[in-house]
């Protein structure tokens, strides 16, 4: 036996196989150390007894080093943002940072379970009071679950609405084998359902989200999916507004906060893997404007949540006319009418300075850059370029990001100190603010 051999057979050996399994959340756990530990007391002692020089020691070293390589260098994925707004009935595009960027969709996967199972429905297959049979592989899924049992059996209403409130992933695997034999199969099904409705960078391998290096999708195709459950399934759109639901005796609440806090949202599902980070779809009505904004990668759900509402407020002021009012005054009167106002006001505003230039494209440009390239950082805020006459004939052109609060302000010029780009807080009366506007 050679070397590479000894350690093929290790790695398939028993937990080290699933350790090193690159599906999995993350390769490498706290558990990890353990299990290499464990191997090096037995193989050290497998050193000695066949001599220290021995052709066994360079075998068994070599596997041992290479598995110890293998789980080190092989971290948690980072996380990569994204995030797109679009308009759900015209498909206009109001915000979009790294849209088909693909990445872990995690729970947002349930959509696609959802959509095939509403779809089913819908051609008499299944109705809502029809029991789907619980398998000892569905029973077996990690959380978040509802505990079914092997054996057991619930309703496709019930279900619905584990996938919708709960994210229960065994829930997830009873609609999948309902619906496709094995979950395997159902994934298929799930693929080619992504490529007809257009989600050309999207590939499933679970109903449920579950870590697995193949699952992949992009913000603009979880919007696309999104759209056609909107558009497809009226009937059932309002199912996602429910912040509650009882099985068995159970009040199960919803994890999606944004839902409860945010005025007009109306669902649509929440999403976490370490790999992917905290994930978020968010369908919200004004009016008669319908938004769906997508997040891919939040550091934590509360931020997560925070740069939702952003990003859907801003939206939502955009699609507003805003020439209406410039009829009645000159601009000139509406900004000094505005100013003075808000002079009396004591509150003031927290921003940050990127740069400052003698013409205002590349101070435009380079605050519009970094809101994108920061923005789950900054959570928020405006880009605003301020001039400032320094002569007669020279004004220089401030790129500044306004409406922050202080944290943010502070780890968002850490950030970009750190990456040796110009950065300064700024703590400002909040009349600034609106005379900019």
């Amino acid at each position: 036996m050679n070397p590479n051999s000894a350690a093929l057979n290790i790695v398939h050996h028993g937990k080290m196989s699933k350790l090193l399994d690159f599906g999995s959340e993350a390769p490498y756990t706290p558990g990890s150390k353990k299990i290499v530990a464990r191997l090096g007391t037995h193989y050290w002692k497998q050193m000695l007894h066949h001599g220290f020089f021995s052709f066994n020691f360079q075998r068994i070293a070599i596997a041992v080093l290479l598995i110890a390589a293998i789980i080190f260098a092989a971290g948690p994925v980072q996380a990569k943002y994204a995030s797109y707004v679009v308009d759900a009935k015209t498909g206009k595009i109001f915000h979009a940072v790294n849209e088909n960027t693909r990445n872990y969709p995690a729970s947002l996967t349930k959509l696609m379970t959802l959509y095939l199972l509403f779809e089913a429905v819908e051609k008499k297959k299944f109705s809502f009071s029809t029991r789907l049979s619980v398998s000892r592989k569905a029973a077996n899924r990690p959380a978040s679950r509802l505990g079914l049992k092997r054996g057991q059996s619930i309703r496709v209403k019930d279900a619905v609405m584990a996938l919708i409130v709960k994210s229960a992933n065994d829930v997830a695997s009873v609609v999948a084998e309902s619906l496709g034999g094995t979950e395997r199969r159902f994934a298929l099904l799930m693929t080619d359902k992504a490529r007809k409705l257009g989600m050309s960078r999207t590939t499933f391998r679970n109903a449920s989200g579950l870590p697995h290096r193949g699952q992949m999708s992009t913000a603009k195709d979880m919007a696309t999916l999104t759209r056609a459950i909107i558009n497809r399934f009226p009937q059932y759109y309002h199912l996602f507004k429910r912040q509650a639901f009882t099985f068995q005796g159970r009040t199960y609440r919803t994890h999606n906060k944004v839902l409860k806090s945010y005025p007009g949202a109306e669902g649509m599902k929440t999403g976490y893997i370490r790999a992917s980070g905290y994930n978020l779809i968010t369908t919200a009505r004004r009016n008669d404007k319908r938004l769906i904004g997508v997040v891919f990668g939040g550091n934590t759900s509360r931020s997560r949540n925070g740069h939702m509402k952003t990003l859907l407020t801003r939206a939502f002021n955009n699609a507003k006319p805003s020439v209406v009012v410039a009829k009645a005054a000159s601009p000139r009167k509406i900004s000094t009418a505005r100013t003075k106002r808000s002079s009396k006001s004591k509150d003031r505003i927290w921003g940050i300075q990127v740069g400052a230039f003698y013409t205002r494209k590349p101070a435009f440009s380079i605050a519009r850059d970094v809101s994108n390239k920061y923005a789950s950082v900054l959570n928020g805020g405006k880009v605003r370029v301020m001039p400032l006459r320094k002569s007669r004939n020279r004004i220089l052109y401030r790129a500044r990001i306004l409406g922050l609060d202080r944290r943010n302000a502070y780890r968002t010029c850490r950030l970009l100190k750190k990456h040796r780009k110009p950065c300064l807080e700024l703590n400002l009366p909040a009349t600034v603010e609106v005379a900019s506007r």
